[in-house]
């Protein structure tokens, strides 16, 4: 499931931060700036979440805050569930962007990209990075 891997590879970056830009050394700390989260509905059980945050160390922290928003939507909505379709990351400035598509379901949706929203929401919470 992509939940269990986005963590593994949130730890995987954390690990090699140490090879990120100048100043953000490996005792740098990671301190990320969430600047905020739109949601549109696209359609029935489609959803596009466009995210900004600073201080990212690559794309991977950008998407796990799209993530975390996609699962507490699910959530909020009634889903147990979500499907990942693409999530296009910009970085300009310090500035990151996210602009991810899922669909919500009730039920597990088929594919390789799906996440169980409760278990996301959990591990966001526990991260501290927010949520819709």
């Amino acid at each position: 499931m992509r939940g269990a891997r986005l963590w593994s590879l949130a730890l995987a970056a954390g690990l090699v931060s140490a090879c990120g830009p100048a100043g953000q050394g490996p005792d740098a700390p990671f301190q990320p700036r969430y600047a905020g989260i739109e949601t549109r509905l696209l359609d029935g059980d489609l959803v596009q979440f466009l995210v900004e945050m600073r201080g990212a160390r690559d794309a991977i922290d950008v998407e796990n805050y799209a993530e975390c928003a996609a699962a507490q939507y699910a959530l909020i909505r009634g889903y147990g569930f979500a499907r990942h379709l693409r999530t296009n990351v910009d970085e300009e400035g310090g500035l990151w962007r996210a602009d991810a598509i899922y669909t919500i379901s009730p039920a597990l949706p088929r594919g390789l990209k799906t996440i169980d929203a409760e278990v996301i929401a959990q591990a966001c919470a526990e991260n501290g990075i927010p949520m819709v």
